[in-house]
């Protein structure tokens, strides 16, 4: 229904004032408020969300592949190059969530924002170079087989 709702009420926006969209913060459904005329989003992304990526508390298991805290010595996400998964294996990280160290949200932090701005900074490129629907329809793919 928000789709259907910025279809209807963006093309009477002004064009030369940016439009701003409210509490919406999903990769997905800022990729769907910029191809409908959509500049500007903000959002508190509760932890839980499946946000940028499987990086809550809920889903410990991912961050390991495994069940047990001894798993998988990769980084959260192999293709990222925030500090986060530079630095930490998901199996430490995940040890972290479990034993409620301070750290874990820090690193998950660093990591979050580090997607969140990597995808609006790919997002401003692909406009600018004319192929944004191309962007969305691969970026979206790559997210539905993770």
């Amino acid at each position: 229904m928000m789709y259907e709702m910025l279809e209807a009420t963006v093309p009477s926006l002004p064009e030369d004032q940016p439009r701003y969209l409210m509490g919406v913060g999903t990769p997905e459904d800022l990729l769907e408020g910029v191809d409908r005329g959509i500049d500007m989003f903000d959002c508190v992304m509760r932890r839980g969300t499946r946000g940028m990526g499987r990086f809550s508390r809920p889903r410990a298991k991912w961050l390991s592949g495994t069940r047990n805290t001894s798993g998988n010595p990769q980084p959260i996400d192999p293709s990222c190059g925030c500090y986060t998964c530079r630095n930490f294996s998901r199996a430490y990280v995940r040890h972290l969530f479990g034993a409620g160290e301070l750290l874990a949200l820090r690193l998950g932090t660093i990591h979050n924002l580090f997607f969140y701005l990597d995808l609006m900074r790919k997002v401003r490129a692909s406009i600018e170079q004319g192929a944004f629907r191309d962007f969305k329809k691969e970026f979206l793919a790559k997210r539905e087989n993770d």
